[in-house]
């Protein structure tokens, strides 16, 4: 359903910093880096047939985050999840709602995490056991 999620951000070297260290304990590498022809910096995580783009923004004005938006984050295993959480908080972003753990949803147990990029983009870590 989706090609890629694309987040803006206010500091992409800061963003870069976050993001190498998260997307890095789901096995992403090194972002590839692009310079728009508006002179904007982009960086292209790609992993497991999945996109997703950190950006300046085109239009000159200040990145925001989108009140109500996540973006959810697969991972193996609980411990990733947990991983995923210590290295965004160890890495400018700040932990919010519930500490991560195990939690029941309408579509069975979940072992979940959330954080807030330095942008405050709010992300989730989520394993789903037997899947």
């Amino acid at each position: 359903m989706f090609s890629h999620i694309m987040v803006g951000s206010n500091d992409i070297e800061r963003s870069k910093s976050f993001y190498d260290a998260v997307l890095g304990t789901l096995g992403a590498g090194e972002p590839f880096r692009n310079v728009a022809s508006s002179g904007h910096v982009r960086l292209f995580y790609r992993h497991n047939g999945g996109v997703f783009c950190i950006s300046e923004p085109i239009d000159g004005e200040a990145a925001t985050f989108a009140n109500g938006g996540t973006i959810g984050f697969s991972c193996a295993s609980p411990e990733q999840v947990q991983a995923f959480h210590d290295a965004g908080i160890a890495n400018g972003g700040r932990s919010i709602e519930d500490p991560p753990g195990l939690r029941e949803g309408a579509l069975g147990p979940m072992y979940l995490a959330y954080v807030r990029d330095p942008d405050g983009n709010k992300l989730c870590a989520i394993h789903r056991p037997g899947q």
